[in-house]
């Protein structure tokens, strides 16, 4: 689980919400929202997630399945999310994250389809961030030789 959703999921929440923050924070953390949730709870939720991932893979080597499945699992969870962001709205009348309501249709494709592909992208730097960590050289010099 580490391997497929942790570290992909938990930088990609940290590379977009940050992303987007720095860039107009009201596309998905409304000024509203500070009377409500103290900025301590936010850099929890948006802040905190990716040093203990790293930590977390730090000191714990992870199996990683072929990348094709990997990549295959993160894009599946990916779009269940994206359903569920959909379905949400559906029922509401509200998008979870306000950068949605500010574009069209089309747009609202291409951003999910963008934020999967960098999602995929997390994946693999997480396959590579751990074999470089765990992985031993594979053929190492034999004493007197």
């Amino acid at each position: 689980m580490m391997a497929v959703l942790a570290f992909p999921v938990g930088a990609f929440v940290v590379f977009t919400f940050w992303s987007l923050y720095l860039y107009d924070r009201e596309l998905v953390y409304p000024r509203l929202l500070d009377n409500f949730i103290p900025q301590w709870l936010n850099h929890g939720m948006h802040t905190t997630v990716l040093p203990f991932i790293i930590i977390e893979m730090r000191t714990t080597h992870h199996r990683y399945p072929s990348r094709s499945w990997g990549v295959a699992a993160v894009c599946c969870f990916g779009l269940g999310y994206i359903l569920w962001t959909c379905w949400v709205h559906q029922v509401t009348g509200v998008w979870v994250y306000p950068v949605l309501e500010r574009i069209a249709p089309l747009a609202r494709v291409l951003f999910f389809s963008v934020m999967t592909a960098v999602i995929c992208v997390f994946y693999v730097l997480g396959e590579i961030l751990n074999s470089y960590i765990w992985d031993q050289p594979h053929t190492e010099k034999v004493k007197g030789e």
